[in-house]
């Protein structure tokens, strides 16, 4: 092993042992109705720190999105009543496709050996799909997630893909799913009593998160039924 990828694996665990405990200490209180009950804390220090605030949301974000911790639907929606639907959005999704880039990239540069072993099967199925499909095959894994998301950073990491198409195609195959998180995160900051609960906003953005894997299908098989299509 030579004294470069010594550097980057000592680097690799450093930052990741940093992320997991900062993510641990997270954990212990990410919850919607922890949130609503810091939301005016949090608000009032975004509105005298707006940069420091968004900064350290960014950081949490890409520890979730590189390790697999669960939590990541939670500050997506927490986006939505701190920063609101663009600001949050736009935050969100870089944030979420920067960590997994890195988790894509650690699998490439480390791992490799121990993912192929651990998920061969899964490995062989993807393989073939990116072989057949390119990046429509990743996009449409990231509108219809039937593989975990981690999961489907690792795998990635071991195909022929290369990293920048890797962001971007994760970046628009996630937006959908990410724009109706922070909607419905903003609904919620908005609701001030029991029954703003049953608002027609907060009823409409929740039936969007559940119609999204419905449309995400519908989506996915137009645009395969287009590619194979006369010319196709």
């Amino acid at each position: 092993m030579n004294m470069r990828l010594i550097v980057r694996l000592v680097l690799a665990i450093l930052v990741a042992g940093l992320l997991l405990v900062l993510a641990v200490r997270v954990l212990s209180f990410l919850s919607l109705a922890s949130l609503g009950m810091h939301q005016r804390e949090l608000s009032t220090y975004g509105a005298a720190h707006p940069f420091g605030l968004a900064a350290i949301f960014v950081a949490l974000y890409v520890g979730f999105a590189a390790l697999p911790l669960p939590g990541a639907e939670i500050l997506t929606i927490a986006a939505g009543a701190l920063f609101g639907l663009v600001e949050g959005t736009v935050l969100v999704s870089f944030a979420s496709s920067i960590g997994a880039t890195l988790a894509f990239l650690l699998s490439r540069w480390m791992l490799r050996g121990m993912v192929q072993r651990r998920f061969a099967a899964k490995m062989t199925v993807l393989s073939r799909g990116i072989d057949k499909e390119g990046a429509f095959y990743l996009f449409a894994m990231r509108l219809i997630p039937m593989i975990p998301f981690f999961l489907v950073n690792l795998l990635m990491g071991l195909t022929v893909l290369r990293p920048l198409t890797f962001f971007w195609v994760s970046q628009i195959g996630m937006l959908p799913a990410t724009i109706a998180y922070v909607n419905a995160g903003l609904q919620l900051g908005q609701v001030r009593s029991m029954s703003g609960i049953l608002s027609p906003q907060v009823l409409l953005s929740f039936a969007a998160l559940g119609l999204l894997p419905l449309a995400a299908r519908y989506l996915v098989g137009a645009l395969r039924a287009r590619a194979d299509g006369p010319g196709g």
